[in-house]
C-alpha cells in the first residue's frame, strides 16, 4: 500500500472510516431491539477501553497516557457524550439516511464554533458553509410542509455537539497524545453511561458478540482511519469519501429494515456537502 500515491491511500483510509462508521450505525440498530440507549453507550466504551489498555500494556506505552489537562478531557468527553446519545437514540427512531445527513452539519456547527470560542475568522468561504448548511438542514426537515420528528432535533443537537467535541479535541492535540485522549475518553464515559443503565440493565447474549464487537471495533479504527486519512491527503480528496456514507447508509436501510428511500434527504445533504467542499476548496487555496 505504501507504493500508492499519498492522495490515492488516504482515499482507502477514509473508504476504511466509511464502513467502519456504517458497521457501528448497524450495531447499534442491531442492539437497540432489546437494549437501552445508554446500555449500548457503556458496552462501546468499556469494550474500547479494554482494548487501549491492552494495547498500552503490551506497547508499554503508559508515558503516552500522561495529561496536566484533565478538566479538558472532562469537558470534551462531556460534549462527545452527548452526541453520541443523540446519535443513538436518532438511529432508533429515524431512518438510517436521515441520521447521517444530520450529522453532516457538523462542519457548520465546528465552523461557529470556532469563531466564537477560538476567534477564528468567519472567511466568505465560511459563511457559504454555514448558509448552505443550513439551507440542507431546513430541506431535510420539512419545516411548515412535514411535522418534525422530534428526533430529527435530537441529531441536530448530536451534531452542535459532536462540533462542540472537535473544538475541544483540537485543543487537546497541542498538548496530549492521541493515545491519551482516547483513553481518557473511555474512561471518563464508561461510568457515565454504566450508571444510567443499570435500572434497565439487559445481559447481553452471545449473539449480540459481533455487534458489540463492531460497535466499540468501528469506533478505534474509524478514528484511526479518519486521522491516517487527513495525515495523508488534503481534505477535499477525503470529505467527498465520507460522504458516501449517505448512499451506503442508505442502501442498508432500504435493504436491512425496509426503510423508503427520501430523494429530500439526498438533495439537502448534497446542499450540506456542496457547501463544506466550497469552503475547504477556497481555504486549500488560500496562502499559508
Amino acid at each position: 500500500m505504501n507504493s500508492l500515491p499519498p492522495a490515492v491511500r488516504g482515499t482507502l483510509w477514509m473508504s476504511g472510516a466509511v464502513l467502519s462508521f456504517s458497521a457501528m450505525a448497524i450495531a447499534v440498530r442491531q442492539l437497540l431491539t432489546h437494549m437501552g440507549v445508554f446500555q449500548i453507550l457503556f458496552l462501546r466504551t468499556f469494550v474500547a477501553l479494554l482494548v487501549i489498555v491492552a494495547l498500552v500494556a503490551v506497547y508499554g506505552w503508559f508515558g503516552r497516557l500522561r495529561t496536566a489537562r484533565l478538566g479538558m478531557h472532562f469537558l470534551r468527553n462531556g460534549t462527545h457524550f452527548g452526541g453520541q446519545y443523540c446519535w443513538v437514540y436518532a438511529i432508533s427512531a429515524l431512518p438510517l439516511a436521515t441520521v447521517f445527513a444530520i450529522e453532516f452539519t457538523m462542519p457548520v456547527w465546528t465552523a461557529l464554533l470556532a469563531w466564537w470560542f477560538l476567534g477564528e475568522r468567519l472567511t466568505g468561504p465560511r459563511l457559504v458553509m454555514l448558509g448552505l448548511g443550513l439551507a440542507g438542514v431546513l430541506v431535510i426537515l420539512k419545516p411548515g410542509v412535514a411535522v418534525i420528528h422530534p428526533a430529527a432535533l435530537v441529531m441536530v443537537l448530536g451534531a452542535l455537539c459532536y462540533a462542540a467535541n472537535m473544538i475541544t479535541t483540537k485543543t487537546l492535540t497541542r498538548t496530549d497524545s492521541v493515545v491519551a485522549i482516547l483513553f481518557w475518553m473511555n474512561l471518563i464515559q464508561t461510568p457515565l453511561a454504566l450508571i444510567p443503565a443499570l435500572p434497565q440493565w439487559s445481559a447481553p447474549t452471545l449473539a449480540d458478540a459481533p455487534w458489540i464487537a463492531a460497535l466499540a471495533g468501528g469506533s478505534l479504527f474509524a478514528h484511526f482511519c479518519m486521522t491516517r486519512a487527513f495525515k495523508l491527503a488534503d481534505a477535499t480528496v477525503v470529505v467527498p469519501i465520507d460522504f458516501l456514507r449517505l448512499p451506503l447508509i442508505a442502501v442498508v436501510g432500504a435493504f436491512a429494515y425496509g426503510e423508503a428511500l427520501d430523494p429530500i434527504v439526498f438533495v439537502g445533504a448534497a446542499i450540506i456537502f456542496s457547501g463544506t467542499y466550497f469552503s475547504l476548496s477556497r481555504e486549500a487555496r488560500r496562502p499559508a
